[in-house]
């Protein structure tokens, strides 16, 4: 674990960890709904930055597991590090953000998080924190603008842009669709808790031929190759 055990991890307020996200997350965007911000340090600096908030919609979500508790569940909705972490950092970082949950509301009985196989990764980190696998599916919601800016279909069809839209749910003409993959992950914090949709193997992501890391195409078998 090196350097990584020196990490140090604590709430920060959501305006610095806001302008890092910005500054580090490969979508360059905040998730609105984030209102537990942790600052990752190491050498007295900021390196990384993990945000937990209540999900979009969250009355989809909380059927996944059982009990149901409307606060009894965060999502992870985002993570950025920069590159001088040392290897192991992330899932370190994780981890002690969810002890810290535990210890300070502990009616947080379970986490969610997705990893955009459209544009970054299927996971890894997730999967190296103790998280379960619970869906692939095809991604159809990123489309591409005709300035070349990446965005999720949902900011055309929900919320306060149909009001600028005059009421109209339309997505762009010239936007194009880009083909990709979500993986939907949970951990559970309270291990008596049952999720209630099937768990699946990680081979699962190769079978489907749903691998990225990083923004590149390459299976989970190819990267054991390059380890």
């Amino acid at each position: 674990m090196g350097r990584a055990k020196e990490i140090i991890v604590k709430v920060i307020p959501s305006k610095i960890a806001n302008e890092f996200v910005k500054k580090h997350h490969y979508s360059g965007k905040v998730v609105p709904n984030s209102n537990l911000h942790f600052g990752c340090f190491l050498d007295d600096k900021l390196h990384g930055v993990m945000q937990y908030g209540s999900p979009f919609m969250k009355t989809k979500v909380l059927h996944l597991v059982e009990p149901q508790n409307w606060n009894g569940m965060l999502e992870l909705n985002r993570m950025a590090f920069d590159d001088y972490l040392p290897k192991y950092s992330e899932s370190r970082c994780i981890s002690i953000s969810i002890k810290l949950i535990k210890k300070n509301a502990p009616q947080i009985k379970w986490i969610l998080s997705f990893a955009d196989g459209t544009q970054c990764g299927d996971g890894t980190i997730y999967r190296a924190s103790g998280f379960l696998l619970t869906s692939v599916k095809e991604n159809s919601s990123i489309i591409k603008l005709s300035n070349g800016d990446i965005v999720a279909s949902m900011t055309y069809t929900k919320g306060k842009n149909i009001l600028t839209q005059y009421g109209r749910s339309s997505i762009p003409k010239d936007a194009e669709k880009l083909k990709g993959n979500m993986f939907r992950y949970i951990y559970l914090i309270d291990k008596s808790c049952k999720i209630t949709v099937p768990i699946l193997p990680f081979i699962k992501i190769d079978e489907m031929g749903a691998g990225m890391y990083k923004g590149e195409k390459i299976t989970l078998a190819e990267r054991k190759t390059k380890d």
